[in-house]
């Protein structure tokens, strides 16, 4: 059985992937989008009792709210 994509607010994003040339390909998601995503995507961490997942852009299959 499949799993059903599992839903999340961006709190923070990094500066992006470099493309060939070395420039930066701009995120696409913005702190504060809400996002779906594989729920076995990524690697959970805690800060401050949080409970916080840190994924590849890659992985959020879709902007929901923005």
């Amino acid at each position: 059985a499949k799993e059903k994509p599992m839903k999340g607010t961006i709190v923070a994003i990094g500066e992006g992937e470099r493309d060939e040339a070395g420039k930066r390909i701009p995120m696409e998601v913005k702190v504060g989008d809400v996002v779906l995503f594989n729920k076995y995507s990524g690697t959970e961490i805690k800060i401050d009792e949080k409970k916080i997942l840190v994924m590849k852009e890659s992985d959020v299959l879709a902007i929901i709210e923005g």
